[in-house]
């Protein structure tokens, strides 16, 4: 194990970066200055702690500056580590937050090795991972502007008796309506074309997604994942853009846990309770996993477009997918018969589907990392 001889913590903002050392041993941790959040400035900084041909450690906390300063610091040759900033030990009772106390703190935590570590994408994970968030935040804003028009028409009695809304004979029914008032006519044009716009960019987005993922050096762990069924090219790219390596996860208790689908606890003595899940770690896997398992409410079947899908897969991959589907199908009409909720059900349901999600991730070959 390299042995360091100084440890850099930095409180990193968009125009400045808090700097503190902390040198190896119980020595005190040292406050350096405040400098620029630029690559020059950071190389400088390198310069000036590196004299004496000391060993450097950096840590920062993860946050909407994202992985530069952590590229940066590994292209150099030395070592980085973005941290948790939720798992960060915190005294009680602290009431004094500055820059300075922030970076003195993560310096002395990082010494002492009690940080822990986020995993850092690659730029073509990052870029798939960009391009996934930013479809689920299109079809966020799609959802409130049909919300939008429907309240609208609600609101002056205008209700749709066909079976399904955003149909094209729904369309040709919203082309029609007419409103008293001229202001209002433009105001309802303004809602449908607005649903419209989102809709084009969403399909656009999809069209994005299915290429990138295709194309991607990722493509063979997004296939197997689609196996599964539930488990959509959407719902198998976001899992493979945020997790990353499968393998890195010892069990798959440990991706559940990571994904926050274990029940939380609080138990003291002889006494045990259990709660709700504890919906810690990466929400956007948790979210597409959970409605992924609603798939699981109806009897287990291979439907023709799921065997072409799985066929496309080796055979233990296949056996596993089948395995899952007889298994989550049981699972959920267990726990219906029960009389738990649907909800409940679906989201024990996502718990296991994560363990199978952790086997095919097993049976892959997982790429390596690109910069």
């Amino acid at each position: 194990m390299k042995q360091f001889s100084k440890f850099v913590g930095l409180d990193v903002h968009k125009a400045t970066i808090a700097v503190s050392v902390a040198d190896a041993g119980r020595g005190e941790v040292r406050y350096i200055g405040e400098i620029a959040n630029t690559p020059e400035a950071i190389e400088k900084l390198v310069r000036q702690l590196r004299k004496g041909d000391a060993h450097l450690s950096f840590c920062y906390e993860a946050g909407p500056c994202g992985y530069g300063i952590h590229r940066q610091l590994s292209d150099l040759g030395w070592d980085c580590q973005v941290v948790a900033p939720s798992l960060i030990p915190r005294k009680a009772g602290e009431r004094v937050k500055t820059d300075r106390r922030d970076s003195l703190m993560l310096a002395r935590l990082h010494r002492a090795g009690e940080l822990t570590a986020v995993w850092v994408p690659d730029d073509a994970q990052e870029g798939l991972r960009d391009l996934t968030r930013a479809r689920e935040d299109m079809k966020h804003l799609q959802r409130q502007a049909k919300q939008r028009l429907c309240a609208f028409l609600l609101r002056y009695g205008k209700c749709y008796s066909g079976k399904s809304n955003w149909t094209q004979a729904h369309y040709r029914w919203l082309e029609e309506q007419q409103f008293g008032q001229s202001v209002q006519q433009i105001v309802f044009q303004e809602y449908v074309d607005t649903v419209k716009a989102l809709s084009k960019r969403v399909d656009g987005l999809d069209t994005q997604l299915e290429s990138a993922a295709s194309e991607s050096v990722f493509w063979p762990v997004i296939e197997g994942l689609m196996a599964l069924r539930g488990v959509n090219l959407l719902t198998a790219t976001t899992v493979v853009a945020e997790i990353g390596d499968l393998k890195r996860f010892a069990s798959a208790p440990q991706l559940m846990a990571y994904l926050g689908l274990v029940p939380s606890e609080h138990s003291s003595g002889a006494t045990k309770s259990r709660g709700a899940i504890t919906k810690t770690g990466n929400a956007h896997v948790r979210r597409v996993l959970v409605e992924a398992s609603w798939t699981y409410r109806h009897p287990a079947r291979k439907t023709a477009h799921l065997q072409r899908r799985a066929e496309r897969t080796s055979e233990a991959v296949q056996d596993i997918a089948w395995k899952a589907q007889k298994r989550l199908c049981a699972r959920y009409r267990l726990m219906e018969g029960r009389g738990k909720l649907k909800v409940q059900a679906c989201t024990a349901v996502a718990r296991e589907l994560t363990g199978f999600i952790w086997a095919i991730g097993q049976e892959l070959p997982q790429p390596a990392p690109n910069r």
